[in-house]
């Protein structure tokens, strides 16, 4: 019977006053870890420097690294156990996930606001050019009887 693969996401915050060379050694060090404990790497990115929720070990800031990864389970103990023993990781959480990494789809919103500065007047709409969806609902008619009537006067 095979052993089930499970995607994880790990992320861990490194001090930060350590070098940046330091970091990707560090980054470099728990995926060659994870790899020899059996574990898949599907990603891992730096997040960078970010301000803490709350001080941890003296410091008010931390370098963020999230490290998506697929495995059996069992090399996730012997990663946070190398976490817990360095004195450059101040946190460190793992979390199962359902599935496997989303892949990020291209943004319309680029696209749409460079077609918005092209014509300005179809960011404009007037209630006039909205048409009624029911035409034999009483309703519907009396309400725009009302929208009229308020904007002759």
């Amino acid at each position: 019977m095979s052993k089930q693969q499970s995607y994880y996401e790990t992320m861990y915050i490194l001090r930060p006053d350590i070098a940046e060379d330091e970091v990707t050694n560090h980054i470099d060090k728990y995926n060659e870890l994870l790899k020899e404990f059996g574990g898949t790497i599907l990603d891992s990115q730096m997040r960078g420097k970010r301000r803490l929720a709350y001080q941890i070990s003296k410091h008010r800031e931390g370098i963020y690294v999230q490290l998506s990864h697929q495995g059996d389970g069992q090399h996730i103990f012997k990663i946070e156990k190398a976490m817990r023993l360095s004195e450059d990781v101040i946190r460190y959480m793992t979390v199962k996930q359902e599935g496997p990494l989303p892949t990020p789809r291209p943004s319309k919103k680029d696209t749409t606001q460079s077609e918005n500065k092209d014509n300005p007047e179809d960011k404009i709409e007037s209630k006039e050019k909205l048409p009624v969806t029911s035409p034999d609902d009483s309703t519907s008619t009396k309400d725009n009887d009302k929208i009229k009537d308020n904007s002759e006067s």
